[in-house]
């Protein structure tokens, strides 16, 4: 690939983080597209971002896997030296009221989110610190995470403990010229919407409509530009006016 930033940017294949992958690849970056298992979907997002005039690769783990994301970014780091931004997007739900969720939908969605940030994070950071000014690390949260949602005690659990992750993460690199940002959406056209009671999700969105995963991707290419060379530890939340 040509000398050009990197960007790895976790459960790219589908939804928010294609759009991510797209905007970015648009922004002038490589992109390393991680993905869990759908093989075709991650190809079409590799396609997409050769036609926004980016190159890349894409990659197959499980960030909640930590051998495997070892043996991952190791492997990345030897062969590209230095990721500088990451997004960290991979995520999955498992709605239940919780006096009826099991314990496993509790560890899966804790150890997709919280896991994998750790899991991702620290080692592409430490790639990081070689190069310091101008990297950028930005986690995709939700509302959930901020305000809570009804039958979903572990996704909202998960997301508002990115949050504070990356609050504490921020304070530790500020001074390093390394940011990490985080940006919650809201209801956005993805397929964990599709089964929603469309009339319903409206009433709850001042906007009165459902957030396209673009919008996320550019407040996504934003944090990591230069642009927000002065914005750190903060949360930017894509909702439509939800509070």
């Amino acid at each position: 690939m040509e000398d050009k930033k990197l960007a790895l940017v976790t459960g790219g294949s589908r939804g928010i983080g294609r759009s991510v992958c797209v905007e970015l690849a648009r922004a002038g970056y490589n992109i390393i597209i991680n993905y869990k298992s759908n093989t075709a979907a991650a190809q079409e997002t590799l396609g997409l971002v050769h036609e926004a005039g980016g190159d890349g690769e894409s990659v197959q783990f499980d960030v909640a896997d930590a051998p495997a994301v070892h043996d991952a970014i190791d492997g990345l780091l030897k062969k590209y030296k230095t990721i500088h931004v990451l997004v960290n997007n991979a995520g999955i739900a498992a709605d239940t009221l919780f006096a009826m969720m099991p314990q496993k939908d509790w560890q899966s969605v804790i150890q997709t989110s919280l896991d994998g940030f750790f899991n991702v994070t620290k080692p592409v950071l430490t790639s990081m610190l070689r190069v310091k000014k101008g990297c950028s690390v930005v986690t995709i949260s939700s509302v959930s995470g901020i305000t809570g949602n009804r039958g979903q005690t572990n996704y909202s659990a998960a997301k508002a403990g990115l949050i504070g992750a990356s609050k504490a993460l921020a304070q530790e690199v500020a001074r390093l010229g390394i940011r990490i940002n985080v940006v919650a959406p809201g209801l956005i056209e993805t397929e964990m919407i599709k089964s929603a009671p469309r009339e319903i999700i409206l009433k709850l969105i001042p906007m009165g409509r459902v957030g396209m995963p673009e919008e996320v991707a550019k407040v996504v290419r934003f944090l990591c530009s230069d642009d927000a060379s002065y914005i750190t530890g903060q949360v930017i939340s894509v909702n439509g006016g939800m509070v």
